[in-house]
């Protein structure tokens, strides 16, 4: 188990995440127990970049735009796969299914590897597996919403929304974002046949318990390994795949200014 992680809870810290500096080296892929969880900010990105090529000293991360995030979320999302597959970012070739989940094109490349990508404004997370479907979910803290309660009672499972009603209400915002980053974080996993069916499993509600999956569909939890990430202050995360054991390595991404 590595820093900054609770055992008992499975609750990741930001200690976990340990910096790893561009240019990245040879990855190897994880092992068949293991996931490596990389982090980024793609302002501090931006801002590390800017005043290595400035002679300016700039404060504060620049605004980026929609479209500039979304090319930044391409752009360091490939340079992280192919530091995995021995390729250049550019090299890397992702495809996406009709529903939009992208994975990496198996014509192209007979590597192994599995990935998921969350992003939330400018912050992006990124699960990478070996032979093993991830899924991961990143979410703003102050994210509210006018009825948590109704929202789980429409959507979530009868037993989510049960135990959401018997937690104090000043408790129901942040229960209920725990449960949506690890339900969306499954729904990922899991794959295309439960989109928009966050009715059919259930997620541990009490936020003092270890986040995990009670029930799916009717089955038990079916041997689920899913855990709460809070990679800053401002945000907070899940991971989860479909299996029982799983070492989590953490990885925050950052510039490099050739100093």
């Amino acid at each position: 188990m590595v820093s900054g992680v609770n055992e008992q809870t499975f609750w990741i810290e930001p200690a976990a995440f340990k910096p790893r500096a561009m240019p990245l080296p040879a990855m190897e892929l994880p092992g068949k127990d293991e996931l490596h969880l990389w982090y980024l900010d793609l302002g501090q990105l931006a801002l590390t970049l800017s005043q290595a090529f400035s002679s300016e000293k700039i404060a504060a991360p620049p605004k980026l735009n929609t479209g500039q995030q979304r090319f930044a979320r391409r752009f360091y999302l490939r340079l992280l796969l192919g530091a995995y597959l021995g390729l250049p970012g550019k090299d890397v070739i992702i495809q996406r299914s009709r529903r939009g989940k992208p994975s990496l094109d198996r014509g192209a490349h007979s590597s192994p590897l599995q990935f998921s990508m969350a992003k939330s404004e400018d912050r992006v997370m990124v699960g990478i597996t070996r032979d093993i479907a991830v899924g991961v979910d990143l979410e703003p803290v102050n994210r509210t919403t006018r009825n948590s309660l109704r929202l789980a009672q429409r959507y979530f499972s009868t037993a989510e929304a049960e135990a959401l009603q018997q937690l104090p209400e000043h408790q129901h915002d942040g229960a209920f974002l725990r449960a949506w980053a690890c339900k969306e974080a499954v729904v990922k996993a899991y794959g295309e046949g439960i989109a928009n069916q966050l009715c059919r499993f259930t997620v541990e509600m009490q936020p003092e318990l270890p986040p995990a999956v009670l029930d799916f569909d009717g089955e038990g939890s079916a041997d689920w390994s899913l855990a709460v990430v809070r990679p800053d202050a401002d945000y907070i995360g899940a991971f989860a795949v479909h299996q029982a054991r799983l070492s989590p390595h953490c990885f925050k991404l950052l510039a490099s200014t050739g100093q």
